[in-house]
């Protein structure tokens, strides 16, 4: 994979925006220096704020026996960061992804966050939002969303790299823990606020957000209660081009080759010969240019144009997405006895993002029949990787499409924790609580026009970042006039109009009980011991429009709507502007409103029935109950040898997963729906050491064995269909192990002063296997089917392709670090520092091709970006504080074999600034200005090819947007 450079630019936008930054603080610090203190007064530095939060994170860090690295709250009810993984991303080995410009998920030293497990308030859950298609569309997977939350929610932020057998399995990049405020953590009475409006440089809209909490104890400071509330409102666009993916015409399941070409500009026109594939054995399993009757072999020109790559679906994208983010927490703790603490926690979040998406595309390009085989083309250009960068054709079929989400996630938290020491040496801690993520999208619509047979098309993808369309003309009229387009429920032509209805749902629930008890054996060892049991229940929904027949989807234009609407196009439009291009797209809101089409219904104008079991939506209907019994046993040690001290642990962790799972499979008279069991036991070992040769420094040693569970719709039954003729069935696999691993860890920490690390860390994790969707043969009952559900006598033996467990790979790599103040420099600089760090990672697998062929490519670790660092430099004195946060993440690969012969979908490197100046006004009134996304950073995804008609682009364009630049300014009260 090659990746786009843009060190270059990296390297000057640190130098303008920290320049920028800090020549802004500056002018505050010394227009404060300029006031000289009065004689005989002696000057004492409390620390607070941003490095009284790094001091602390810092000791946390230095106490604690496994490697952890910690990011605290700096004020009350003030996080570092607006969002939750860019406070993450400080921490060495972790990069994030962001949508919509700002974190959502996280990447931990190489393993992307399928790998990763979040806690909250010691308690496993998970919280899962919906995205763009291109950024994955909704999260079905386990993978936790952190732009669900507002950071300020929260105290602090603990990321475990290295495991015990005290700690929750089910991770091989890191354990993640969110740990809300509690009324014990501040002495009495405590309030704080803030008010800010954000502006977004590319919406042009201003909004609000705050943030308000409230805490205090009572009877001798025995009990105490805390409430917190944080809402937002943020007003997303973006925009840029998309291409689905691109395609050649030598393969006859692709969509064929183009109808003639032209080397003299358009004047006249060469036929291709055509490749029809035939239909025994299906076209799906044969290729062109074999010289047969069916698959005539091309030369010279028509050969050169039927082997390069174009689009399949060149246009314009914009999205506009509307969020709101209400969190609220509450915590009641309380004392009754000696040695008794009992904490009670609750929490709330509902993150809504409803979203429009307008978008102008040559659809035909993707299209068999009436399509590609119906083009001509001309003023092409075929780049020297075998790819159509540039060309004209005649007979494109246009399409415009408005596509509306209504998105909302709503989570739920409440858990109690009852802490008691029984005496000197012995305590214990029960814990019991039940989270729900509810990911909902009642409503999925698109509708769609049509311009057929444009002749005058044209794209240029010379600049993949920034390619050219035209739309040219229909019937003497422009894409943003009426009479352009047409509204229509026949095929003669091309694709019929869409009336696209697709509601879906995901639900995440966790319910989970922990006792676990210490006992202090002596000053110098301890024992821990645990057991829990933790229920997680997954349920994902998604249906689709029917008409006549309910298995299948059926998503064309049919009814009296569509009389009405193509003979009133323009009042049922509205004009949009994309990337300079001004077009017409439907109003859904006039169409929702006069014609219902949300009623799951049939109604005067058409029929609205949507359904879960059409053979188009069984894939994401899925039900999973994953119940983890485990025990732990742990003994903590420490001492001197030699005079030099250690500590460390040692234990064992057993775990046995019992999964129960139904999905469906489509028949060739309908569907089954199939229910399976399995069962499996981990034997998780781990160790920990901790030695302190000098006092400054820590060297920290870690082994362990650890467990990923696989996603539950590679694991669920049902998905894909069955042929009993064929005997052939394309499901899940209930039988799929655990990515499983063995770890080993070093670090070396020099603890310089209490406000200055630098830390040099290395890890190897021998990856024992990976996923990859094969072919294989076997009787329906190794994969849990009843033989008898398909009309079978015996159990007999199938091609099945399915996810399975292939080999993995090692990674390895290491981290560096340093955190410093500036005391040493002169004047106001002393009260600058500064935070840096780099991760190197290292991990290559072999990746099949395809489900059927022995073939495979060694490529990089999915969601591996094999360097990354971020740099924070900041200023802080007793009023101003500023800082400014550069984080760089080399490209990655994303998905394998996206269709249409491509290898890999994957992400360009990202280069991201985010910045923030405080003043303080007085005791309790702040000033605040924040800055996100200042490089208004594109979302560039790229795919790569490397076929054997010379097809070797690793960097085509898959999707390119930027969403804009966001500001906050407001003020913080505290109390």
């Amino acid at each position: 994979m090659k990746t786009k450079s843009n060190h270059n630019r990296t390297a000057s936008a640190i130098a303008r925006y920290g320049v920028s930054v800090l020549a802004l603080v500056a002018t505050g610090a010394m227009a404060q220096e300029a006031a000289p203190a009065a004689s005989g007064e002696v000057e004492t530095v409390v620390v607070t704020g941003f490095r009284n939060s790094l001091q602390t994170a810092i000791n946390e860090k230095k106490r604690s026996i496994d490697m952890v690295d910690v990011i605290k709250a700096e004020d009350i009810g003030q996080f570092p960061d607006l969002n939750l993984a860019e406070s993450l991303q400080r921490i060495p080995g972790v990069s994030i992804d962001r949508d919509g410009g700002e974190g959502k998920q996280i990447t931990v030293r190489g393993l992307n966050s399928e790998f990763s497990r979040t806690r909250i308030n010691g308690l496993e859950a998970l919280a899962t939002t919906g995205a763009k298609d291109s950024s994955g569309g909704t999260n079905r997977g386990r993978g936790f969303d952190f732009n669900v939350f507002a950071a300020d929610l929260f105290n602090s932020v603990t990321v475990r790299k290295s495991m015990s057998a005290e700690v929750d399995e089910g991770s091989l990049g890191a354990t993640v823990d969110l740990q809300t405020a509690r009324p014990f953590d501040y002495k009495g009475f405590t309030m704080a606020s803030s008010v800010q409006f954000g502006y977004n440089d590319k919406s042009g809209k201003t909004e609000p957000r705050g943030t308000f909490m409230i805490s205090n104890r009572w009877a001798d400071g025995k009990l105490g209660a805390l409430l917190s509330v944080a809402y937002g409102e943020r007003t997303v666009i973006e925009e840029g081009a998309n291409t689905t993916r691109w395609e050649n015409a030598y393969a006859a399941s692709n969509i064929g080759r183009f109808q003639s070409f032209s080397t003299d500009g358009g004047k006249t026109f060469t036929a291709i010969t055509p490749c029809t594939g035939g239909t025994t054995p299906a076209n799906t399993t044969r290729v062109c240019n074999t010289n047969s009757a069916l698959e005539p072999a091309l030369t010279g020109e028509a050969a050169k144009i039927s082997n390069a790559l174009h689009p399949r679906i060149p246009r314009f994208n914009h999205f506009e997405t509307e969020q709101k983010r209400l969190g609220v927490t509450g915590s009641f703790q309380m004392r009754p006895f000696e040695g008794t603490l009992i904490s009670l926690d609750g929490m709330y979040a509902k993150f809504g993002a409803n979203r429009d998406e307008w978008e102008i595309e040559a659809i035909s390009f993707s299209r068999s029949g009436q399509g590609n085989p119906q083009t001509d083309i001309y003023d092409y250009t075929i780049d020297d990787k075998g790819t159509i960068t540039k060309a004209s054709f005649n007979d494109v079929d246009v399409r415009s499409e408005h596509r509306f989400d209504e998105l909302t996630t709503t989570f739920s938290q409440g858990n109690l924790t009852w802490d008691q020491n029984w005496g000197d040496r012995v305590s214990t801690k029960l814990m019991i609580g039940s989270s729900k993520s509810v990911q909902d999208t009642p409503e999925q619509t698109t509708f769609t026009l049509e311009s057929y047979d444009v002749d005058g098309y044209s794209y240029d993808f010379t600049d993949m970042t920034a390619p050219k369309f035209n739309y040219s003309t229909a019937n003497g009229c422009t894409p943003d006039q009426a009479c352009y387009w047409t509204y229509s429920s026949s095929t003669a032509k091309g694709d019929a109009s869409l009336i696209r209805l697709r509601p879906q749902q995901v639900t995440n629930t966790f319910n989970t009980t922990k006792l676990d008890a210490k006992f202090d054996v002596t000053d110098n060892l301890t024992l821990k011991a645990g057991v829990s049991t933790k229920k997680y229940d997954f349920n994902s929904t998604e249906s689709g429009r029917y008409t006549s027949n309910v298995n299948t989807r059926d998503e064309n234009a049919a009814g009296a709507i569509v009389t009405e609407i193509n003979s009133n196009i323009a009042k049922y439009t509205q004009t949009v502007s994309v990337a300079g291009n001004t077009y017409l797209v439907p109003n859904l809101d006039l169409i929702r409103s006069t014609f219902g089409y949300d009623c799951n219904c049939a109604n005067s104008w058409g029929t609205f029935t949507t359904n879960a079991t059409n053979s188009s939506s069984r894939t994401n209907n899925r039900v999973a109950s994953e119940t983890d019994n485990g025990w732990f046993l742990q003994a903590d040690f420490n001492g001197e040898i030699g005079g030099i001290p250690y500590r460390g642990n040692v234990g064992t962790r057993q775990v046995e997963t019992n999964l129960v799972a139904t999905g469906i499979v489509g028949t060739t008279s309908g569907f089954q729906r199939t229910t399976v069991e399995r069962s499996y036991k981990d034997n998780l070992p781990s160790f920990n050491l901790m030695i302190q040769p000098v006092p400054s420094v820590y060297l920290r040693f870690a082994a362990a064995k650890t467990m990923a569970r696989p996603t539950l719709l590679s694991i669920i039954p049902g998905g894909g269909s069955v042929n009993t003729s064929a005997k052939t069935i394309t499901t899940g696999n209930p039988a799929l192990d655990p990515v499983r691993a063995n770890t080993l860890d070093f670090s070396a920490e020099w603890y310089v002063d209490k406000d200055t690390l630098f830390t040099v860390a290395l890890f190897k994790k021998d990856i024992k296997s990976y996923i990859q969707q094969r072919q294989t043969t076997a009787k329906l009952s190794d994969y849990g089917y009843n033989p008898a559900d398909f009309n079978e006598a015996a159990d007999v033996t199938y091609t099945i392709t399915t996810p399975v467990n292939t080999p993995g790979g090692e990674l390895k790599g290491y981290e560096i670090s340093l955190q410093k103040p500036f005391h040493f420099l002169p004047g106001f600089l002393r009260h600058t520092g500064g935070i840096i760090n780099y991760t190197n990672v290292e991990s290559q697998i072999n990746y099949y091709t395809s489900a059927t062929t022995t073939t495979t490519t060694r490529a990089n670790l999915l969601g591996l970006s094999p360097k990354a660092w971020n740099i924070t430099a900041y200023y802080e004195d007793e009023k101003l504080s500023g800082r400014i946060a550069f984080a760089y993440r080399d490209g990655y690969l994303s998905q394998l074999n996206p269709g249409s012969s491509a290898d890999f979908w994957g992400k360009n490197e990202t280069f991201n600034i985010d910045a923030q100046v405080t003043y303080e006004i007085s005791k309790n009134l702040t000033f605040i200005l924040e800055g996100i996304n200042l490089t208004n950073e594109a979302d560039d995804r790229f795919i790569a090819y490397n076929t054997v008609q010379g097809n070797t682009a690793q960097d085509l364009l898959y999707d390119y947007s930027k969403s804009g630049r966001q500001y906050y300014l407001g003020l913080r009260y505290k109390y």
